[in-house]
């Protein structure tokens, strides 16, 4: 991979306004039936750096399964207006995020904002502009930015460990039922678009802006719905090609989500991503890694709370968001185009 097509990271969203460090961050969740709410809603009850203020949730269900846990329910308008909240996780449906991301930051609210963050670029791209011009923390929820594999396979390729990057292949599978294929069947990108931006993100921050983006989608299932269930897209570099895929229809499909970065001096293969491996094999020996194949230990890896520790740091003003506002907005692109949408 040649240093230009590696995204130096533009400038960052600005810091918060300093706020004094230390002390827990009083945050509202806009929704809580987003897949990923659960466990953040629960790391926001129990860790020393969240004060969980009130939630909004439409589905009475789940208003009652959380308040047995302490979660207080209020209306939208009055959790955005309440001077207390200082940030917000919009956790809704994916059809609500850009419009409440948008509200919560013209309300004066940091944004942890659930992906995909929006339905096109131009509605994500206000939300960013949004934030930026009220100095507002925006971190977006891609859940493997804290990923120990990811961040090695990040540092192998930017050190130029792994020589020129020529390919990068990923696979991002799941099981879905009838059920839980409606919210889904609501976006043509279907799978593209719901569930392969995990590992768009990482393509995208690693290879930069693609020139050409082919997004293959189908409906395979047999199932009552229109929903593109099985997918892939290439992505077309300068230097490199990018080829994601993807099936709601594979059993036991958390075995095979993986990640696979091929280079002139080396691959490294993240496999079983949430309970990952991480096999290195170089030509030669470069940084820690010696020649050949082997297996890298990792350490012990928990979805969510790295990123949560990153957002109330930001918010705080004692840090700033790892991932920049450009790298951002190139990985909404590539959803988006990958979505055929």
């Amino acid at each position: 991979m040649r240093r230009r097509t590696l995204l130096a990271g533009a400038a960052a969203l600005p810091l918060a306004a300093a706020r004094g460090t230390g002390g827990p961050v009083k945050v509202g969740f806009l929704g809580v039936s987003h897949s990923h709410a659960d466990k953040k809603l629960r790391i926001a009850l129990t860790s020393p750096d969240y004060e969980l203020v009130a939630a909004v949730e439409p589905d009475a269900a789940l208003c009652r399964k959380y308040a047995a846990l302490g979660v207080r329910f209020v209306a939208e308008d009055e959790l955005l207006r309440d001077p207390a909240v200082e940030a917000v996780f919009v956790e809704s449906a994916v059809r609500e995020h850009a419009r409440q991301g948008l509200q919560a930051v013209r309300a004066g609210k940091h944004l942890h904002l659930e992906k995909p963050p929006a339905l096109d670029v131009e509605s994500f791209r206000a939300i960013q502009n949004a934030a930026r011009e009220r100095n507002l923390v925006l971190q977006m929820g891609y859940m493997w930015r804290h990923h120990p594999a990811f961040l090695r396979v990040f540092e192998a390729a930017r050190k130029r460990w792994l020589g020129e990057v020529y390919m990068v292949r990923a696979e991002m599978n799941k099981t879905l039922g009838a059920a839980a294929r409606i919210e889904w069947a609501e976006f043509r990108g279907g799978h593209m678009f719901e569930l392969a931006p995990h590992v768009i993100d990482p393509l995208i921050r690693l290879l930069g802006r693609p020139e050409r983006v082919t997004p293959f989608l189908k409906k395979l299932g047999d199932f009552d719905d229109n929903m593109a269930d099985t997918a892939a897209a290439v992505f077309e570099f300068p230097q490199a090609l990018g080829i994601v895929t993807g099936t709601s229809l594979q059993p036991n499909s958390g075995r095979y989500r993986e990640f696979v970065v091929y280079g002139t001096g080396g691959t490294m293969s993240i496999g079983s991503i949430d309970n990952p491996t991480l096999e290195v094999d170089l030509a030669a020996a470069a940084g820690p890694y010696p020649q050949g194949p082997h297996t890298v230990a990792l350490p012990a890896y928990t979805r969510y709370v790295g990123d949560m520790q990153e957002f109330a740091a930001a918010v705080r003003g004692e840090a700033q968001i790892a991932v920049t506002e450009r790298e951002d907005l190139l990985v909404q692109e590539a959803v988006i185009a990958a979505s055929g949408m």
